[in-house]
């Protein structure tokens, strides 16, 4: 494939910094853009010297700072965005800047620099707790929470970007992406981050409700490769699902991962399952995932001393950091 100049938003992050790593390894040349609010630079030092590599500090809701990063640019792949269920809630106008205003900046910098491609970091939250698993694309969606509704506006931000504008777009609904250089500090949120912390300080694992639930956990090089295979394929304006074929429950996580359990409160609003329909996606894109959950588990056990310095959370920390989450969902 000839050589593409590639920009990647939140490519200072977790699933971002591995998208720039596939990128450069296929030759391209990568821009990755980020505000370091919760990307770090560490994720890139390994490619620093790597002619083909440019890092611009910006943030996407300044469209004047970000909109000359975009001149010449024909691979745009946006997955910067706020995160996480909680800080949504309290800081609701952060969220609707970040993801919703700073979507409509990227969408609208890619039509006025001309871009050939633009691919959408979705998530699967959009989806709410599901009629039906697993869950399709043409599920209804059911937001539950800001983050979860900022992330959908945006999804059709860059839908009607396609739509009106012609920008060739698609948007990846991505689920419970895990993996290597993943959120180690800051809110109360991803399951893994969570568990390695407290394994590594031999605490229990703190379950939520009796641990049956389960999550589609797909692996983030998997992941990598359906950005690579949209931006690579002619489809436009589609969604797809981004899982891992199965879903695991968070008692087998436990089990996999080794150690004691305490449980703590079912939270109002999490769906028992998630579980993606990904048979779109492996017609259309031939994308397929290759990381098993065992696998996968096992390549976080291997790199747990990452978590030696995150948050080591208990019920009585957790109760306190997700007490806006009850009051704001309880029915």
């Amino acid at each position: 494939m000839a050589q593409r100049r590639c920009l990647v938003t939140g490519g200072a992050g977790f699933i971002g910094s591995h998208l720039v790593d596939r990128l450069l390894a296929e030759g391209h040349e990568v821009l990755a853009v980020d505000n370091l609010a919760t990307g770090r630079l560490e994720n890139l030092v390994h490619a620093r010297d790597n002619s083909r590599l440019t890092f611009h500090k910006a943030d996407i809701a300044d469209f004047a700072a970000i909109r000359p990063l975009f001149d010449g640019v024909e691979w745009v792949f946006h997955l910067g965005a706020l995160a996480d269920i909680v800080p949504s809630m309290q800081k609701p106008l952060e969220y609707q800047r970040a993801n919703v205003d700073g979507t409509f900046h990227v969408c609208e910098s890619a039509r006025l620099a001309g871009a050939s491609r633009l691919v959408y970091a979705a998530s699967s939250s959009c989806y709410g707790i599901p009629d039906a698993y697993p869950t399709p694309e043409t599920a209804p969606a059911k937001p539950q929470y800001p983050y979860a509704l900022t992330k959908y506006l945006g999804e059709q931000t860059v839908l009607h970007w396609e739509q009106v504008y012609k920008l060739p777009s698609i948007s990846l609904r991505l689920f419970n992406v895990y993996g290597p250089r993943s959120r180690t500090t800051g809110a109360y949120g991803a399951v893994f981050g969570v568990f390695l912390a407290q394994k590594l300080a031999g605490k229990p694992f703190t379950v939520v409700g009796d641990g049956t639930q389960t999550r589609d956990f797909t692996y983030v090089t998997d992941v990598v490769d359906a950005f690579y295979r949209a931006a690579a394929s002619s489809e436009t304006g589609k969604i797809y699902n981004v899982g891992s074929s199965g879903t695991y429950s968070v008692n087998l996580l436990c089990d996999l991962l080794g150690g004691e359990k305490t449980y703590i409160p079912k939270r109002p609003g999490e769906p028992d399952c998630t579980f993606a329909d990904n048979s779109r996606i492996k017609a259309e894109l031939g994308w397929k995932p290759q990381v098993s959950f065992e696998l996968g588990v096992r390549k976080m056990l291997d790199q747990i001393e990452v978590w030696r310095s995150a948050p080591v959370w208990d019920p009585a920390s957790i109760a306190d950091a997700t007490r806006d989450w009850f009051a704001y969902l309880s029915k």
